[in-house]
């Protein structure tokens, strides 16, 4: 097995239940989003697109658990449709992603992995990459990133988690209306 392996099957590990409980309270503590120096998990990372050069840097973002609630409204008659508790189909991931993004206006979201959670909180490591840096434009497996196409791919679904959202994942027989969206394919009928 090779070093990834190994770190791999560490994390799946339970022996590390104190070390997680001592890096949660720390990680209370700290900053919604915080760019840190090296990846919480390695091998996680590397698989989905991380490089340990110039202009690609980790993020690690926290997002509150629960339902997604209103604002608080008060008096008047609602609509039946109008609960306290949006239906929304974005996951934490995903929101995760759009928050960091949206912190690093002038960087794109590679990709992220999920690290942690407790009773209120889930953290994700979110990828950046700066699409200006000439590191990031000489390397073969990332200079995609700066075409004018892949710009704010984070907010239009385009990253792993939202083409999940968008119900890309599947083909054929069951996902017949998930393309080109399902929106389009109401206004199609």
């Amino acid at each position: 097995m090779g070093l990834y392996s190994h770190i791999q099957e560490a994390w799946k590990s339970e022996e590390l239940n104190h070390l997680w409980r001592e890096r949660l309270i720390t990680w209370r503590k700290e900053p919604v989003t915080l760019r840190i120096q090296y990846p919480t998990r390695l091998d996680r990372a590397k698989s989905l697109g991380f490089r340990a050069k110039q202009g690609v840097f980790i993020v690690r973002q926290r997002v509150m658990k629960g339902a997604h609630r209103r604002p608080d409204w008060s008096g008047g008659r609602m609509s039946s449709n109008m609960r306290a508790t949006k239906e929304l189909r974005k996951t934490f991931k995903l929101i995760a992603e759009e928050r960091a993004g949206k912190k690093f206006s002038n960087c794109e979201v590679l990709n992220s992995y999920f690290v942690a959670r407790d009773g209120k909180y889930e953290w994700y490591e979110v990828i950046l990459a700066d699409r200006s840096s000439t590191q990031v434009l000489s390397d073969k497996r990332l200079s995609w990133i700066s075409e004018p196409s892949n710009r704010g791919r984070v907010f239009r679904g385009l990253t792993s988690a939202g083409r999940r959202m968008r119900g890309l994942r599947w083909k054929g027989k069951g996902s017949e209306k998930a393309r080109p969206s399902r929106r389009a394919h109401k206004r199609l009928l």
